[in-house]
């Protein structure tokens, strides 16, 4: 799953059709001082980098291909593991930058997609479908890429003692694998859902 290109070029094309007035300089900025802070460690311009390689490939699945990019680049733009808010905060983001910039039309929907990788209720649309298996797309990695992931996770949960992380990640490991499909598009189905539930189950058994 090698990292796409989240490049400022990409990200001014982009705005230039779905925010045409915004400051598409100023918001590339910010968004990569957010996604390089120092804290992070999974969640990165490396992580969206690869969503929109995963995407570049599955482009004709989209119904808005421009709301579903611009999902995948804001999805974690603000993110901390100590709060509980951060997709809801990202989505105000994009939200924000959205209807600054001449793009309020797209503002909701974009909102909801990035809302959609809370992982928590079922996708309402297919483009939320999209991004949520983009954005699980990492549990059906390599054997080596799977465990770096799963060792990222674990840098940007440090303040976590051992006992407590080790049982909050089982269980959330264990809802995914239970998950009946875990990807919702056929595309991402037959590409990934073997390969995952392989490392979902390797990983319940080597806490």
């Amino acid at each position: 799953m090698s990292a796409g290109p989240a490049t400022r070029e990409r990200w001014r094309a982009l705005l230039s059709r779905i925010a045409p007035s915004a400051d598409a300089g100023h918001a590339y900025d910010a968004l990569v001082a957010a996604y390089t802070s120092p804290e992070r460690h999974y969640h990165t311009l490396a992580h969206v980098g690869a969503c929109l390689s995963l995407f570049d490939g599955a482009r004709e699945l989209a119904g808005d291909a421009d709301e579903v990019e611009l999902a995948l680049w804001l999805h974690d733009v603000v993110y901390t593991s100590r709060a509980s808010d951060n997709e809801e905060r990202s989505a105000a983001w994009a939200g924000a930058l959205l209807r600054d910039g001449g793009g309020e039309r797209h503002a909701p929907a974009v909102e909801r997609l990035i809302l959609a990788t809370r992982h928590r209720d079922e996708p309402d649309t297919g483009d939320a479908a999209l991004v949520r298996d983009i954005d699980l797309a990492i549990l059906a990695a390599p054997p080596a890429e799977f465990d770096a992931y799963e060792r990222a996770i674990r840098a940007e949960y440090a303040w976590v003692p051992d006992a407590d992380f080790r049982r909050a990640r089982a269980e959330l490991l264990s809802g995914f694998l239970a998950r009946k499909p875990l990807y919702l598009t056929r595309h991402f189905q037959a590409r990934f859902d073997s390969r995952a539930r392989a490392n979902l189950r390797r990983s319940r058994l080597n806490p």
